[in-house]
């Protein structure tokens, strides 16, 4: 790396620190006033936003709006809807051996927060961690990925539209640049992305003794059992399957459904994709595509003409892959890693609880889903197995809720965020015990006596 590319880093890093240190951010009402310029300025870049999630994605604006900027606007509304209120200090009892004290807990900020970003949902997954930190009054620094550039541009221009240098900056470029970055002492480092990259986070993160939040994924699953309605599930798994062309970690990885309903199944799926995506979703104009050769070819890899149901077209000018179903097994080269692309593989169970012990022997997913319309199967497979978060027959919408963390466990993720539980993420809760000074107990002093003792060993039974 150039020594110009390196201490621009460390000036950036640096003017953060002083940011921070300058205690702006600790007025709740300064906090208020970035959000409002950050909603004010994603308004304003709406079409250039637009422009390059259509060039790095080829999402539509529906799409773009759904999945990107109206959850960011809508994490937005919520913090200012509620800032006042989480940052309050929170007052708990005092046990009666302190007596008499005020004891409460005061939400501190971590410092200066490094958010490193994945290429599949560019702007919202850069923008909503960042409106969490900044709420809990951080500085933080974004690296966006390299991989989607467009968007990676549009941010940069956003953030030094919005921010003062040192609150909010936002470094460009790929490997190199992370590694420099990891490098440094942050106070907080909140990453999205795979798990082989997390790894190297969290081994950096440990260097520093810095806290991490890292949202990965892992092959979740889709358990539909016999009693399913076929029609609703066939139109729901299609939709959180191949929304992004099936670039998104909490998509269904995987569909494990009972033998009986397997043809009708599938055959309700194919006609989904038709009515969702049209006969050819190739030439579709609102159907995304794959982000770069590298994750065309690598999902190419995976349909071989003995293994497809349905779809499997391809074309690599456009990048584009249709929505393929493929036939399947625990052995198969689809279920060896998480699948990132527009690519269900179909396996079979014959009871439910063969269906849980097959999926707890693959690592936590971030995600799983059940269809199901018996209480007691969606209890026993939400209750038996250990995932991030998921849904009941329906997938993939948990992750819209600020009331609902989103967050994996294991190997699919360390930590949780949005709503309230994004802003706990960024705060550290210091414990503070009010001692009031018009009465001292006199038990606790040495010499310890007797009947002292007593009195004592009695508040603490």
């Amino acid at each position: 790396m150039e020594d110009s590319v390196k201490k621009n880093i460390l000036d950036v890093f640096n003017s953060q620190k002083e940011y921070f240190n300058s205690y702006k951010m600790l007025n709740v009402k300064n906090r208020i006033e970035a959000l409002k310029k950050l909603k004010k300025n994603i308004m304003i870049m709406l079409p250039k936003i637009y422009e390059a999630l259509k060039i790095d994605l080829n999402k539509s604006e529906n799409e773009a709006y759904m999945t990107e900027v109206g959850i960011v606007l809508t994490e937005i509304n919520y913090m200012l809807k509620n800032i006042r209120s989480f940052a309050r200090p929170k007052r708990v009892a005092s046990p009666i051996t302190q007596f008499h004290a005020k004891s409460y807990m005061i939400p501190s900020p971590y410092g200066s927060a490094l958010i490193i970003s994945p290429w599949n949902y560019p702007f919202m997954l850069s923008i909503d961690p960042l409106v969490d930190a900044i709420s809990a009054g951080n500085s933080a620094v974004i690296k966006p990925s390299e991989i989607s550039p467009h968007v990676s541009d549009v941010i940069k221009e956003l953030i030094d539209m919005t921010f003062e240098r040192g609150h909010v900056d936002v470094v460009l470029g790929g490997v190199e640049e992370c590694t420099e970055l990891l490098n440094l002492d942050f106070d907080y480092i909140f990453y999205t992305g795979s798990t082989r990259v997390g790894e190297i986070v969290m081994k950096h993160a440990a260097e520093h003794f810095t806290p991490v939040t890292l949202e990965m994924g892992g092959k979740s699953p889709c358990i539909v059992d016999e009693t399913t309605n076929i029609e609703l599930t066939a139109k729901r798994i299609v939709f959180g399957k191949f929304l992004n062309c099936g670039q998104t970690c909490v998509a269904p990885d995987y569909l494990y459904c009972h033998s009986s309903i397997k043809d009708k199944l599938v055959k309700e799926i194919e006609r989904q994709i038709v009515l969702q995506y049209t006969v050819d979703p190739i030439h579709n104009p609102d159907y995304p595509k794959m982000i770069n050769i590298k994750q065309f070819n690598a999902m190419n890899s995976l349909i071989k003409e003995d293994n497809v149901i349905f779809g499997g077209k391809s074309d690599e000018s456009s990048l584009k892959i249709e929505p393929t179903i493929l036939e399947s097994n625990f052995q198969a080269d689809d279920m060896k890693n998480e699948i990132f692309g527009p690519i269900l593989p179909v396996l079979t169970f014959e009871n439910l609880d063969e269906a849980i012990q097959n999926v707890k022997k693959l690592n936590p997913p971030l995600a799983l889903y059940i269809f199901s319309s018996r209480k007691e199967n969606q209890n026993k497979v939400i209750n038996s197995i250990q995932f991030g978060g998921g849904c009941i027959n329906d997938t993939i919408i948990h992750i819209a809720s600020n009331r609902l963390g989103f967050g994996g466990v294991k190997q699919s993720g360390i930590g949780t965020y949005h709503g309230k539980l994004g802003f706990d993420t960024f705060s550290h809760y210091k414990s503070i015990v009010d001692k009031k000074t018009w009465l001292d107990l006199p038990m606790r002093y040495q010499p310890y006596k007797k009947f002292n003792m007593k009195i004592v060993k009695w508040f603490l039974k």
